[in-house]
């Protein structure tokens, strides 16, 4: 799901605003996710976790997914998915900045990870890198950056709060924000949508905004902040291998060697927790 997240994303960034497009997607799946809450009859967030959770909503899903699926306009999905999968470093960062121990094969993995990135960005470099790509790739790293300030804000909540009442709060502040952004920078209301987009609209609604943000709800309940970002790592090469097999995606040698420094380092720091 998180994989394939990022090809919905580019079929529908090519096509419509991707700022709009994911506003609409948001608003869309509200009443929807109040819907199962009330049937599952789960008590909402209390106190302090109520801004942990609009923090993960603000920045870690409606400032991570704006960035991503804006990038996604202008660099392949599984470029974007290498990419955002980089948000493990961020939080790995700021645990060992808050004091939490960091095993030393940890933090070989931490510094192998970011080497794997500048080593993308470098020779991404060498090859030409055009203004857009290279705006795609920072702006894939900022979202990564923004997703770890959500998922580090609402880490110490998470045994307290239900995975559904978690998604449909950070739904409804994601909502809010991304409507907001649409409407200062997004560009002109999409007015025409075309069979593909559509459905690529309701795959990224139903099965990864209703399904697959309930699994990664339930996984940082499970497993803790940093594994369940770990976890990640698996979606650069399914969003690789499904861009090149339906939507005739190329990934450049430096692309495929840089990622998988990233991919490696962090693998490393999953395995030295």
């Amino acid at each position: 799901m998180w994989g394939s997240a990022f090809n919905a994303a580019r079929i529908v960034a090519l096509e419509w605003p991707p700022l709009w497009a994911l506003a609409i997607r948001f608003a869309g799946v509200v009443p929807l996710l109040w819907l199962i809450w009330r049937w599952r009859r789960v008590p909402f967030a209390q106190g302090s976790d109520r801004w942990r959770l609009a923090v993960m909503g603000g920045f870690g899903m409606g400032g991570y997914l704006a960035c991503a699926w804006v990038a996604s306009a202008h660099v392949p999905s599984g470029l974007v998915a290498l990419l955002a999968a980089c948000s493990p470093l961020f939080v790995a960062l700021g645990e060992a900045w808050r004091g939490q121990r960091l095993a030393p094969l940890g933090w070989l993995g931490l510094g192998l990870g970011w080497i794997g990135v500048a080593t993308l960005g470098l020779l991404r470099s060498a090859d030409g890198l055009e203004a857009a790509e290279a705006w795609g790739i920072g702006l894939t790293l900022c979202g990564a950056f923004l997703q770890a300030v959500g998922v580090l804000a609402y880490a110490p909540a998470r045994a307290r709060m239900d995975p559904w009442s978690a998604n449909l709060g950070q739904t409804v502040v994601a909502s809010v924000v991304l409507i907001a952004l649409a409407g200062l920078i997004g560009g002109p209301l999409p007015r025409t949508a075309s069979p593909m987009l559509i459905g690529g609209m309701l795959y990224a609604s139903l099965v990864v905004g209703v399904a697959g943000y309930a699994l990664f709800f339930l996984v940082i309940r499970r497993f803790g902040a940093s594994n369940a970002a770990a976890l990640q790592l698996m979606a650069p090469p399914v969003a690789a291998l499904l861009g090149w097999s339906f939507m005739e995606e190329r990934l450049a040698w430096g692309d495929l060697l840089g990622g998988a420094i990233t991919l490696a380092g962090l693998l490393l720091m999953f395995r030295a927790r």
